[in-house]
Parts: C-alpha cells; structure tokens; sequence
C-alpha cells in the first residue's frame, strides 16, 4: 500500500476507533486494513492501549504532585472548585 493512503488512515484512525466514521470510510480503512500490516499493528496497537486505559484503575496524584502540575499547566483556578 502506498504511503500516500497509509497517511490518510492515521489521519481518521481516531474517528474509526471511536466509532464515529461514516460507514463508508470504515470500510475504506478496512480494505486498508487487509492489506497493510504495518498499519494494522498500528490500530491494534492502539485500540488494545484504549483498552488497557479504560480498564486500569487510575493512580491517585499526591496532592504536592497535583499543585505543581496544575500550576505549570495554569490551572490554578480547578485546584479548589467551587461548591
């Protein structure tokens, strides 16, 4: 496959892994699919990482940890939300 439509599957993959394609285009990144590996790695790669994400528990931030990250990211305001 040539690069050029490799280029456009990563371009739509989010869309395609979210199930927000057109029906069109996922069968268009299927037949893609059936005859890129390298492309297929990609998404499986991919879909199985979302996966793993939903699936994990999610660390806590210590609080210090938390300060400094919201304040480097100028967040300050969602440190303390507002009842």
């Amino acid at each position: 496959m040539g690069t050029a439509q490799c280029q456009h599957l990563l371009e739509n993959m989010s869309a395609y892994l979210d199930s927000e394609a057109s029906a069109e285009l996922c069968a268009k990144i299927e037949r893609h699919l059936d005859g890129c590996n390298d492309c297929r790695v990609v998404v499986d790669t991919l879909r199985k990482t979302i996966t793993l994400y939903h699936e994990l528990p999610q660390p806590e931030l210590p609080p210090a940890a938390r300060l400094r990250l919201y304040k480097s990211l100028d967040l300050s305001e969602f440190l303390n939300p507002k009842s």
